[in-house]
């Protein structure tokens, strides 16, 4: 049985999820320019974070808003960690999380 929790908890524990996948996203691009045993645990720090955040947060809140909340947020975290390392975006996957953001945002209105 799930209890709705604020949306400020709920807010938060989806950008330490979202963090957590983008953390360990980072880990695994710098797999090629770091000692394996860094990359590893960058991995692991960002997957057990937001693996825990993830727990908490479906105990508490429906599983589309968690699910989709978390792909938002972690589309945006890559796509700003993409522009800072200067790795470049394509018209093609800003197109694609322009797409993301609408579909959560019609799961929102819909909510």
């Amino acid at each position: 049985m799930s209890a709705s929790i604020a949306f400020l908890p709920v807010l938060i524990l989806m950008l330490i999820t979202a963090g957590g996948y983008a953390l360990a996203t980072i880990g695994m691009t710098l797999s090629f320019d770091v000692p394996p045993a860094l990359s590893i645990a960058i991995i692991a720090l960002g997957l057990a974070g937001a693996v825990l955040a993830e727990i908490t947060l479906l105990r508490h809140a429906s599983l589309p808003l968690v699910y989709l909340g978390v792909v938002v947020t972690e589309t945006l975290l890559v796509l700003i960690y993409a522009g800072w390392s200067h790795s470049g975006i394509s018209l093609a996957q800003a197109g694609g999380a322009a797409l993301v953001l609408a579909g959560f945002a019609l799961v929102c209105v819909d909510h």
